[in-house]
């Protein structure tokens, strides 16, 4: 028990630290329209939970990228993750949906891959490249795990990542 508690305290001081510097960073990001993490409150992502996340959209012209953000704990027991991320548009009809296998772990040495802080790392994937959104209004993107357990412990957050691609 105190040996949890000391590992859930340590993770939560990293997540701060990371948020923090998340805040800092994304200040000066000028392609982000928008980003959002759904975090997993007891350290695991069930199977039936399937975070939804509302962005609206005003620019139809623009070209954008929707990018899967994931964040792990270094015991995350696969090398990989996979989801479906559906696209809805603003009258609810279904614009995307597409399963995404993410590479989180090396798989011949296990050491973790993306930006780590500690035991936690942070991932983020294309999804979905040169989308057009063709109305203005309010999409949802709803992410849920394929990985044919109820549990997946050591999966702290999934979230999405909408930005405006330049112009070439």
């Amino acid at each position: 028990m105190r040996c949890r508690m000391k590992r859930l305290l340590t993770s939560c001081a990293s997540l701060l630290v990371a948020l923090a510097g998340a805040l800092t960073l994304s200040a000066c990001d000028p392609a982000r329209v928008f980003e959002d993490n759904h975090d997993f409150p007891e350290g695991a992502w069930l199977a039936t939970e399937k975070p939804v996340f509302a962005f609206t959209i005003t620019d139809t012209a623009a070209r954008y990228t929707v990018r899967l953000n994931v964040r792990n704990s270094v015991n995350y027991q696969f090398y990989n993750l996979f989801a479906a991320l559906t696209l809805r548009d603003p009258t609810g009809q279904v614009r995307a949906r597409q399963l995404h296998e993410m590479v989180l772990l090396d798989k011949a040495t296990g050491q973790p891959l993306g930006d780590g802080l500690g035991d936690l790392f942070d991932h983020q994937f294309v999804a979905l490249r040169h989308v057009r959104f063709t109305r203005p209004g309010t999409y949802r993107a709803e992410v849920s795990q394929y990985m044919r357990l109820p549990v997946l412990p050591e999966l702290l957050s999934v979230g999405i990542r909408v930005e405006r691609e330049e112009k070439k």
